[in-house]
């Protein structure tokens, strides 16, 4: 998820020093474009769309909602990384931030399969959006990792469920990535609650319960429709992206001099693609 917004009003205290400790994340994006573009052509693209019309609508509706929110150069986000001084930091960053465009632009390809257009604007967007224009680089990022977190099911689902090949093809390759993404904001954030008190990464953690909470109720609410045509119960989808959040917290918060967590390691990847049990 990437940033267009206006400049940050808090600076980058919040965010601390990162150390050089992210070429490990810079090696993992740059092989990561060759298992993507393999991913990429196991889909047959000019197949035809078999899902019925009511799931249809839903889908399209969560489509659009995804391509919109996942487009955008992160050039706001870019220029507060850059302020806090790591360069190899802000070269991963760059690179996550093209490997959301392209799940910007997946979105769009599943769109047009199912004969769709994009939308402009929507209203869940223009609030994230807002949102973030108060936020120094720190809590920009505890956003992204909480709406990674309570999305990483649906994702799941669609490379498992979707009632059409190809829809299964976008959600293996977009969860594929998104299981390291949640990685690599973790480390960010370890790196940057280093040294904080710890009664003051308990009141932090509080509020990013509520912020979850809040934030796995706009899935579910938006997405309703889609996480049934995918097989998934709203109430389900709420309690697991709210404990998947939760134990994010805790790797950030709990131990955050720990060091760093780096990619996801292979079997993560398979249970976040059902790439064990592919039906196609």
């Amino acid at each position: 998820m990437t940033s267009n917004d206006a400049s940050d009003t808090t600076g980058t205290s919040d965010a601390g020093p990162a150390p050089a400790g992210f070429t490990v994340w810079v090696e993992h994006f740059v092989a990561n474009r060759a298992t993507q573009l393999a991913m990429e052509r196991e889909v047959d693209w000019g197949a035809p769309c078999t899902v019925a019309p009511a799931a249809r609508a839903a889908l399209v509706r969560s489509f659009q909602r995804f391509e919109l929110g996942e487009d955008g150069d992160g050039a706001r986000l870019l220029a507060k990384a850059r302020r806090a001084g790591d360069p190899v930091y802000v070269e991963a960053l760059q690179r996550l931030v093209v490997e959301e465009q392209r799940h910007s632009a997946l979105f769009r390809r599943g769109l047009e399969h199912l004969g769709a257009p994009r939308l402009d604007e929507h209203w869940s967007d223009a609030v994230f959006t807002r949102l973030r224009r108060l936020l120094g680089l720190r809590t920009e990022l505890a956003l992204f990792l909480v709406a990674e977190s309570v999305a990483m099911d649906y994702f799941t689902a669609l490379a498992t469920r979707a009632p059409d090949p190809v829809l299964r093809g976008i959600g293996r390759r977009v969860a594929s990535d998104e299981v390291h993404h949640l990685r690599f904001q973790a480390d960010r954030l370890r790196q940057g609650f280093a040294g904080v008190p710890r009664v003051v990464r308990a009141g932090v953690g509080v509020l990013w319960t509520v912020v979850a909470a809040g934030a796995a109720t706009v899935l579910v609410v938006d997405h309703g429709g889609a996480l049934r045509a995918c097989g998934l119960r709203r109430g389900r989808v709420w309690l697991d992206g709210t404990r998947r959040f939760a134990a994010q917290a805790r790797l950030v918060l709990g131990t955050p001099e720990a060091g760093m967590l780096g990619p996801a390691p292979a079997e993560a990847v398979v249970a976040a693609t059902g790439a064990g049990g592919r039906r196609g």
